[in-house]
């Protein structure tokens, strides 16, 4: 189960670099901080999996949704 966690995480992170859309970056970091807070869980760290869980796939998925959405985007014509 860990290793299967931990190769999601990789997935989700070589995503969130390759991705053209800044919104689907995001979202890709969002889930792989979930999967990181899972992670945490079953190592049985539940204090650092509340945090992560609350400031990774919370707080900075808003700050960087917040941050996509005012500003311009420039298309490539």
């Amino acid at each position: 189960m860990t290793e299967a966690i931990l190769f999601l995480i990789c997935i989700g992170s070589a995503y969130a670099l390759i991705a053209k859309d800044l919104l689907h970056g995001a979202i890709a970091l969002s889930a792989t901080s979930v999967l990181s807070a899972l992670l945490f869980f079953l190592l049985r760290a539940p204090d650092v999996a509340i945090t992560e869980a609350a400031v990774g796939a919370g707080v900075s998925t808003i700050i960087f949704v917040w941050v996509i959405r005012e500003t311009d985007r420039k298309d490539r014509s």
